[in-house]
């Protein structure tokens, strides 16, 4: 059974996740490859590869340091198999790079529960956040998770509070600095602003619309469970799973707002999906259950291929 295998953190999850990345990324990216081997794109490939394998190791981390679940491999299991139903996820390096530098800054913003360092964990987490929205605009709507966290751990004084906002000028000046030195000018800040669009025509598709039903189902089955759990967690630990519902939720108005909708924008849900769903996996006690959830994820991606 694949969940009573998972269900303690070994290392031989990690070879095994690294493997299963790895084929579901040269298969979701075959067309680079198709395009003709060069060292230009082994090199792109390989550092795309590498941030989405970091990322997994940076979202581990983030649970195993926070205990944000038990001792066991579901996360990394659950966020892996969500990259496989969304393979266009890892297609767009900018897309890939921003999600790496949001699980960066919602580690530091969960660490805040901890009381110390605070000054050093607001700035480093308001600039990854302000490094993220350099790749991919909209996620600087996860500098509301910062203000919440500050609310939550009753993080107080004027310097505080400006520290965040000191780490999003501080991207700007070295962004001004960089197209200075190579552009010769300021940029404009309309070529950095986007726009907002609810146009989901491209998502037109069977196989996309039935993976987003799957998701949609299942996530919602696993957050219903998560939040009303919330109130039995220790209460030392219950901002972190109240921050990473509200992480879920602007990773779906993320998706909801932006004007290029490929399905790559799911990504941002991933993270904290995968800790939700994780956390349902433990509370299960009807092990078939859990077994049959899992079997979801993983056939789900094989659907298009008996179309």
């Amino acid at each position: 059974m694949i969940t009573r295998f998972f269900n303690t953190s070994k290392p031989i999850h990690f070879v095994i996740i690294t493997l299963f990345t790895l084929i579901v990324f040269l298969i979701s990216n075959i067309n680079a490859f198709n395009e003709g081997l060069s060292i230009a794109v082994i090199a792109n490939e390989s550092g795309k590869y590498i941030l989405v394998l970091s990322s997994i190791f940076i979202l581990n981390f983030l649970v195993n340091k926070n205990k944000l679940s038990r001792k066991n491999g579901y996360e990394i299991l659950i966020y892996s198999l969500l990259l496989a139903m969304f393979p266009m996820s890892m297609q767009l390096m900018y897309i890939v790079f921003a999600n790496f530098f949001i699980l960066l800054a919602l580690r530091r913003i969960i660490s805040l529960r901890s009381n110390k360092f605070v000054k050093k964990k607001l700035f480093d987490a308001a600039f990854w956040i302000g490094i993220a929205s350099l790749f991919y605009f909209w996620a600087i709507l996860f500098f509301v998770l910062i203000i919440i966290a500050m609310f939550f751990h009753a993080i107080n004084g004027i310097k505080n509070w400006m520290i965040p906002m000191v780490g999003l000028i501080t991207v700007g000046i070295i962004t001004i600095s960089y197209t200075l030195l190579i552009d010769n000018s300021f940029g404009l800040l309309s070529d950095y602003l986007e726009v907002i669009s609810l146009d989901f025509t491209n998502y037109d598709n069977l196989n996309f619309i039935y993976t987003v039903f799957v998701l949609g189902a299942l996530g919602l089955w696993a957050l219903f469970f998560y939040v009303i759990n919330i109130n039995q967690r220790l209460k030392s630990h219950r901002s972190s799973h109240i921050l990473i519902t509200i992480s879920f939720i602007i990773g779906l108005a993320i998706i909801i707002i932006i004007p290029d909708k490929n399905g790559s924008e799911f990504l941002f849900i991933f993270p904290p999906l995968a800790i939700i769903m994780a956390n349902f996996l433990e509370s299960v006690k009807r092990r078939w259950l859990a077994e049959v959830y899992v079997w979801i994820l993983i056939l789900t991606p094989l659907f298009p291929l008996v179309l």
